[in-house]
This record gives structure tokens, C-alpha cells and sequence, in this order.
């Protein structure tokens, strides 16, 4: 049996994250959930069953990716920059997954050039890591019971083939 694969959601609280988290606990994977909402990811925390996956909830994005293997940055495109900041030590060489779409949170502004992506964006600010773009393009609560009528295809997108493998798998 291949060890647990430990994941990273930073913006385990955003519900993106949420949903993520929600799904991911169904497998075998050590997940260490981040956020700064220390109520809303103890309250996180309880929902998710412990007897598939092995869960833990940080407050400090650096302590919650230094030992993963991938890194999923659920947090909207607004905040990528910090985190990017915070984890760019701990990231080097990690599969880090962008979840964000470039718009603000009323969705009427697009941030980036058209010419650009988030993924993109975020691959300048971590350009050790291997960024890949996926969990954007579903609505979240098909992460937490997808049903045939309702899963939509998720994309993913990336410059690296094993990372682009190794997310799939995750997917």
C-alpha cells in the first residue's frame, strides 16, 4: 500500500475549500487544512470523518505546506499574492493547484490580461513550484456528492506532465 499523500488546503474555510476538503476526506490522504478562521475550520474540522483520512487544522499557511505534497490554494484570486508570499519557501519543488477564477468577488471585474491566468499569475510568483489550474471551472457542491447529472468536467492545465498526472489522480 503507497503512503498517504499529504495535501494542503490553504483557504480550507472559503467554500471552495470547504468543498474540497469535504471530498478529498473520502480518500486516503493526510489533510492539513489552513485557515486563519480559527472557529470556522474547528467547525470544519468536525464534519469531516477521521476514519478514511488523516486530518489536521492549521492556522499559519507556511506550517500547513512545508511537509505536503500538494498544495491546493482554495483562496479567491485577490489573496493569491499573500499566500504566494507566505509559502514560497515551503513550496519549492511542490505541485501547487490554483483553484481561483481572476475575477473579484461580485464577479463583474476581470483582474489579469486577458493574455494571462491566475494559474499563470501564480506560477510567476511561486516559479519553483509546479502550478496547475484545476477546480475552477465546477460549482462546488458537486466536489461534495457528485451525482452523474450534475458533474461537470474539471479542467486541468499545467506546464508539467507528472504534476499534470499526479492532480489528475487527485481529481
Amino acid at each position: 500500500m503507497a503512503p498517504k499523500k499529504t495535501i494542503a488546503i490553504v483557504g480550507a474555510t472559503e467554500k471552495r475549500g470547504a468543498a474540497i476538503a469535504k471530498s478529498l476526506a473520502k480518500g486516503n490522504y493526510r489533510l492539513l487544512l489552513m485557515s486563519a478562521e480559527t472557529e470556522k475550520l474547528a467547525a470544519l474540522s468536525k464534519e469531516l470523518d477521521p476514519s478514511i483520512a488523516e486530518i489536521e487544522t492549521i492556522s499559519c499557511a507556511k506550517d500547513a505546506c512545508w511537509e505536503a505534497d500538494i498544495i491546493i490554494v482554495a483562496t479567491p484570486y485577490q489573496t493569491e499574492k499573500e499566500v504566494a508570499e507566505k509559502i514560497r519557501e515551503v513550496a519549492t519543488g511542490k505541485i501547487v493547484i490554483s483553484t481561483s477564477n481572476p475575477v473579484d468577488r461580485s464577479y463583474e471585474y476581470l483582474f489579469p490580461s486577458p493574455n494571462s491566468s491566475a494559474a499563470e499569475e501564480l506560477q510567476r510568483m511561486l516559479p519553483y513550484s509546479k502550478v496547475v489550474k484545476t477546480f475552477n471551472t465546477a460549482f462546488t457542491e458537486n466536489f461534495v456528492s457528485p451525482t452523474i447529472d450534475k458533474i461537470a468536467d474539471t479542467f486541468i492545465a499545467g506546464n508539467n506532465g507528472d504534476a499534470i498526472e499526479a492532480v489528475s489522480e487527485l481529481v
